[in-house]
C-alpha cells in the first residue's frame, strides 16, 4: 500500500514538472517608456508608465499597461496586465490573417490587409510590434487617425479579436 502512494507521490511530481516546462514561452517588447509626473502639495512626484506587447509568435498577443516608481516594476506590472489581457487569433498557411479587417479604439483606425507570402510586415509604430509578436508575417497595416502609441496598439488588436476562420463561420451560419 504505502509503494503505491509513493508511485502516486512520484507521478504528481513530474506532472507538476511537466506543466512547468510545457508554459508557452512569451516575447516581451517594450512600445515605449515614459516620465509622468503628478503635482501635489509637496512637489512633482515622478512615476514611469510602461506600454508592453507579449506574444507567443504563434496567435496570441497581450497589450500590457503600468505605472510605478521605477521603470523596471513598471516592466514588470505592464507584462503581468498584458497576460491576463491575451486573445488568440487565426493564422493563414502563409503567417497571414485571413481577410481584411478594421480596428478601432479611441481616435485611432487600423486598417489590415492580407498580403502574399514573402511580402512582410508592412506597418508602422506599434502596430508593427503587434502583429510581429503575435506572429503574422505577412500583412499590410495603415494607421489613421491619432498617433498615441498606446490607442495604435489597442486598436490593431481590436481589429485582430475580429478575424474569424471560414470553418467559424460556417458553424454560425448553420446554427
Amino acid at each position: 500500500m504505502s509503494s503505491d502512494l509513493k508511485q502516486l507521490n512520484k507521478l504528481k511530481k513530474n506532472s507538476r514538472r511537466n506543466n512547468q516546462l510545457q508554459e508557452p514561452k512569451f516575447v516581451e517588447r517594450l512600445i515605449k517608456i515614459s516620465r509622468v509626473s503628478k503635482v501635489t502639495k509637496g512637489g512633482k512626484k515622478l512615476s514611469f508608465r510602461a506600454i508592453v506587447v507579449l506574444g507567443d509568435e504563434n496567435g496570441k498577443v497581450g497589450v500590457g499597461v503600468a505605472k510605478a516608481d521605477d521603470v523596471v516594476n513598471a516592466f514588470k506590472k505592464a507584462k503581468t496586465d498584458g497576460r491576463k489581457n491575451l486573445i488568440t487569433l487565426p493564422l493563414t498557411k502563409s503567417l497571414s490573417i485571413p481577410h481584411d479587417t478594421v480596428g478601432q479604439f479611441g481616435a485611432c483606425k487600423i486598417i489590415m490587409k492580407p498580403a502574399i507570402e514573402g511580402s512582410g510586415v508592412i506597418a508602422g509604430g506599434a502596430v508593427r510590434i503587434v502583429l510581429e509578436v503575435a506572429g503574422v508575417k505577412n500583412v499590410i497595416a495603415k494607421q489613421l487617425g491619432s498617433n498615441n502609441l498606446l490607442n495604435n496598439a489597442r486598436a490593431a488588436i481590436s481589429g485582430l479579436e475580429q478575424l474569424t476562420t471560414k470553418t467559424e463561420v460556417e458553424k454560425r451560419r448553420n446554427s
